[in-house]
C-alpha cells in the first residue's frame, strides 16, 4: 500500500440562507457560522519535506469561502440553481477549492462543513 499524507486546515465564515421548499423552521431567513475544515492528500514529499504547505492551502480555501462570507447565499449564482443546504455547500467548496489547489502533487481529500457545533457534513469523491 502505498503512503499517504493528509493535511487539514480550518477556517470559518457566517452567512444566511433559507432552504426552499424545506417544512420547518429552516425555510425561513436564518444565518450560521460556518467551520469549513479542509482536507487535502499527497503521496510524495517534496524536497523540504511537504506536500504543499499549509499556507497555499489556506490561501485557495479562504478565496473560496471569501465568496460566501457575510452574503445571502441563496443570491450566490450557484445557490440559486439548489438549494443551499449544508450538503450543497460543502460540496460547492470542494469543488470550487479543487480547481484551485490540485496539481500532480496534490488532490483534495475531503471537506467537512459544520453549521454548529453539533452537525456536520463531509463530501469527498
Amino acid at each position: 500500500m502505498a503512503q499517504q499524507f493528509v493535511l487539514k486546515t480550518l477556517l470559518d465564515f457566517a452567512s444566511a440562507h433559507r432552504l426552499r421548499d424545506y417544512p420547518g423552521d429552516c425555510a425561513r431567513l436564518h444565518g450560521h457560522n460556518w467551520k469549513v475544515e479542509v482536507q487535502v492528500c499527497g503521496q510524495k514529499l517534496n524536497d523540504i519535506g511537504m506536500i504543499v504547505d499549509f499556507k497555499e492551502i489556506k490561501r485557495h480555501a479562504k478565496a473560496v469561502v471569501h465568496e460566501l462570507d457575510h452574503h445571502y447565499l441563496n443570491d450566490h449564482p450557484h445557490f440559486q440553481r439548489v438549494n443551499p443546504t449544508a450538503e450543497h455547500i460543502a460540496q460547492y467548496l470542494f469543488n470550487e477549492i479543487a480547481k484551485r489547489i490540485e496539481n500532480e502533487q496534490v488532490k483534495m481529500h475531503s471537506i467537512t462543513v459544520w453549521e454548529n457545533d453539533r452537525n456536520c457534513v463531509t463530501y469527498s469523491e
